[in-house]
């Protein structure tokens, strides 16, 4: 398993991410107390998270692996990042907990592949209250990100190798942060 670096310095901002960054940046100076950054797989939830993490001595979970013990240890805390946001979280628990922030005035960070307003949830309050957050969109690489995201992955392993290569490796890869994990 190749050891990630995911300092803050490494983080590397650019068009496509600068909004979400930003945000997280901003922190506490947002307009809501949630705040879902989505984006695909490898576009850097995870680094701003942990940046996040870092920076506000928050708690981190897996969203799915959240739990009523969990809802205790929130109270300790300003706040809270829930990584891999989808359909399987428990809505019931998890409406619980966007009420407490919101009561309490506590943030949250949830990391998701789609916006969670979009995901198809039964639950009907929850559906509400998975609208009223700040979004914000990974977009997809531009050249500057690719550049930057293949010089880093290459010195990660101890490889130089000529800005041109790396030039022409971009003008050929399909403009995906997953694709350019597989290169």
């Amino acid at each position: 398993e190749l050891n990630q670096n995911f300092a803050y310095d490494d983080f590397f901002v650019s068009k496509c991410n600068y909004f979400a960054f930003s945000l997280i940046e901003s922190w506490p100076k947002w307009e809501k107390n949630i705040l879902n950054v989505y984006g695909e797989k490898y576009s850097g939830k995870t680094h701003l998270s942990n940046i996040f993490k870092k920076k506000n001595k928050a708690v981190k979970f897996k969203a799915n692996e959240f739990s009523n013990d969990n809802l205790k240890e929130f109270k300790i805390y300003e706040n809270l990042i829930l990584d891999n946001f989808d359909e399987h979280v428990d809505e019931k628990l998890m409406y619980t907990l966007f009420n407490i922030a919101d009561q309490d005035n506590k943030y949250i960070l949830i990391n998701s592949l789609t916006p969670i307003n979009q995901i198809k949830f039964k639950l009907k309050d929850f559906i509400s209250r998975t609208k009223n957050c700040i979004f914000a969109k990974i977009e997809k690489p531009d050249d500057e990100l690719m550049f930057a995201i293949l010089l880093k992955n290459f010195s990660d392993r101890q490889i130089t190798i000529e800005k041109k290569l790396i030039d022409f490796i971009i003008k050929r890869i399909d403009r995906s942060y997953g694709k350019i994990y597989e290169f």
